[in-house]
């Protein structure tokens, strides 16, 4: 399956943890950015983000399993699954650490691979999403987001919503947005369009629904250590709030004026700076560390 492009990626396939995930990449020096894509998204909502990231940081942005142009998803599948696809892919690409971006519902898996794998993670960018357990879950409330029980469930998405992808995305989800174009339109609904293409969906949301004692504990046990920042729309502060109660240190916080839910596509530049400031003082911090005489970073006593 084709996927869109832009001058400044290559495109790629990795087979890991017993998929093919399609993956583009950019940049040729710096620390590793990977970005993770939310509903109904593909790697797609950050295509004018990669160019200002890779201009100082080699950048990465995949099609999660069941999205876009890597191979669909499977109904046994679980937010697990995925988190651990992108520890693979890391380990696939020799990474090392990365600074991983999470948009939308990729915001719990991100976090799974980030409090399991730490050493994955050199820093978490969350960008309007949540948690389940900490606030996250008052989505699925009908008044809020009615097409949450429909993805959760299995099936129900390939019964209401096959054959009108378009319909469903332009007239619907993205009807109020002119920042977001026909052909961005047809790129996310590209791979719905697949035998099995709401799979992926099904799978995450299902997880955000079932999952909820799990990321409880998942926090309680392990919560984030590593520097976190938490990008909300014009007016909110839910991302903040949710991973707020998630990490251990302190939680910096931004927000976009004149953007809705779905900032990348929404405001790439002021985005792109963003995540650009913050990772710019991680990696200072990182290289101070190095930089300092090793009796400055053994324990007193």
């Amino acid at each position: 399956m084709t996927s869109a492009t832009i001058p400044e990626v290559t495109h790629h396939r990795a087979a890991v943890n017993g998929t093919t995930l399609h993956y583009v990449a950019a940049g040729a020096e710096g620390s590793p950015i990977l970005l993770l894509h939310g509903w109904p998204e593909t790697w797609w909502a950050f295509h004018k983000v990669i160019p200002r990231l890779a201009r100082s940081h080699k950048v990465f942005a995949v099609d999660l399993r069941g999205f876009g142009a890597s191979d669909i998803a499977q109904p046994r599948d679980s937010s697990a699954t995925m988190a651990e696809d992108f520890r693979a892919l890391i380990g696939h690409i020799g990474l090392g650490p990365v600074h991983l971006v999470a948009q939308d519902f990729s915001g719990p898996l991100a976090f799974r691979l980030a409090s399991t794998y730490p050493q994955d993670v050199q820093s978490f960018i969350a960008i309007e999403t949540g948690l389940p357990g900490f606030g996250l879950e008052i989505l699925a409330n009908p008044a809020i987001a009615w097409y949450w029980g429909t993805l959760a469930k299995l099936g129900a998405a390939e019964c209401f919503f096959k054959e009108r992808e378009t319909a469903l995305l332009s007239a619907f989800i993205f009807a109020s947005l002119t920042a977001i174009e026909a052909g961005d339109i047809a790129e996310f609904g590209r791979g719905y369009a697949r035998a099995g293409g709401w799979n992926g969906a099904q799978v995450i949301y299902a997880s955000n629904l079932d999952e909820v004692e799990d990321y409880k504990a998942m926090v309680a046990a392990k919560p984030l250590a590593m520097p976190v920042l938490a990008i909300d729309q014009a007016g909110s502060d839910f991302t903040a709030r949710s991973f707020g109660a998630a990490i251990a240190g302190e939680l910096k916080t931004h927000s976009i004026p004149g953007t809705g839910h779905y900032i990348a596509m929404e405001a790439p530049i002021a985005l792109a700076a963003a995540i650009m400031d913050f990772i710019g003082e991680v990696d200072r911090g990182n290289a101070e560390d190095v930089d300092r005489p090793p009796e400055f970073n053994r324990p007193s006593g």
